[in-house]
């Protein structure tokens, strides 16, 4: 069975029956985890295998484990600053917040590769235009060079960790105040306006970028549909122009900057429609189970092999990592990211 489009949640800290039938269908073909499914590092593990078991191949499992607000895992793992920091030791040290970057970004991945996770919704590559509500210090820099430095520089870290890195949020969410998780926000700049926010992208995508996660933002003056469903954001812009071959991931289907799209099944068909790969659809059961009966799929060419790039590879060895040199210098520089931040 090969993977499906859909990105869905599980309800606890193990499987429970109808998490395994719905992680059986042929639509699934990838797992999303949150805070709730963890009690610590050798539950996580077990969970994280009994999913694997489920399939062959084997369902994806990712999460969003950025650092600073965004992180699911705490107790047992190391506790990731906001991207801003990073930042700010870049502005008084390039060479210092890029290798910050990279040694952070591989303390990410291996973390999560240890426990068997494939993938982290990183890195943020959104500008920081000190208006948005949901980015803010998620953001790495106010300027399109700052990001793209560090955000190649995170991206590298975690390749050498075993990791697919994820830009996000196509093409661009940090000058928008609304929050898409529960409004959809409109940018009015043009095409030629949002160079900027776009430029990041441009040494990711050079360096072998595996996944794009596009934004729920609607921009009046490109198209009329959000750019999770715009075929002009999707296929002219980041696939055409920027020449980017990745995976394309929507945004969560069950937010509200998707709700323009219609219910839940119009929205899966016109993220497929437009171009996405695969579409999370998080913390709505019903939704999930709407879709997997409702929702009638013909998987597109060479889509299964993308999915597949976004496969943990392996990285350090698990009963290695927290001896290595690597493991000890990437806690160093999260000492060092911690210097003067109050608790």
């Amino acid at each position: 069975m090969s993977l499906g489009p859909l990105m869905v949640d599980v309800a606890g800290t193990a499987l429970t029956p109808e998490d395994r039938q719905v992680l059986r269908h042929p639509l699934v073909g990838s797992v999303i985890l949150f805070t709730r499914n963890y009690q610590d590092v050798s539950q996580l593990r077990a969970l994280v295998a009994d999913i694997k078991s489920l399939r062959t191949p084997s369902l994806l499992v990712g999460v969003d484990h950025e650092g600073g607000r965004v992180q699911r895992f705490r107790q047992g793992f190391a506790v990731l600053p906001a991207m801003r920091r990073i930042g700010q030791t870049f502005d008084s040290d390039a060479s210092a917040g890029k290798q910050m970057a990279h040694q952070l970004g591989w303390l990410m991945a291996a973390e999560l590769r240890d426990i068997g996770i494939d993938f982290s919704f990183a890195p943020c590559v959104d500008l920081d235009y000190g208006v948005s509500q949901i980015i803010g210090d998620r953001a790495f820099h106010a300027t399109a060079d700052g990001v793209g430095q560090l955000a190649l520089a995170t991206m590298q870290g975690m390749r050498a960790a075993g990791m697919a890195a994820t830009a996000k949020h196509f093409p661009g969410h940090g000058a928008v105040l609304a929050d898409s998780h529960l409004a959809l926000p409109i940018d009015t700049r043009t095409l030629t306006q949002l160079a900027d926010d776009i430029a990041p992208y441009r040494p990711l995508v050079a360096d072998g970028l595996a996944a794009v996660m596009m934004a729920h933002v609607l921009f009046p003056a490109v198209d009329d549909v959000p750019a999770s469903f715009s075929r002009r954001w999707v296929q002219q812009v980041l696939r055409g122009e920027l020449r980017f071959t990745g995976v394309v991931f929507a945004d969560d289907l069950s937010m509200e900057g998707a709700g323009a799209m219609g219910d839940v099944v119009a929205r899966a068909a016109g993220a497929m429609a437009a171009g996405c790969d695969i579409l999370p659809l998080c913390n709505d059961r019903a939704a999930v189970l709407q879709v997997l009966q409702h929702w009638h799929y013909t998987p597109e060419a060479g889509a299964g092999y993308r999915l597949e790039s976004m496969r943990g590879q392996e990285g350090v060895l698990p009963s290695e990592l927290r001896s290595s040199a690597q493991y000890r210098e990437s806690l160093q520089w999260l000492q060092r990211s911690q210097q003067g931040i109050s608790a």
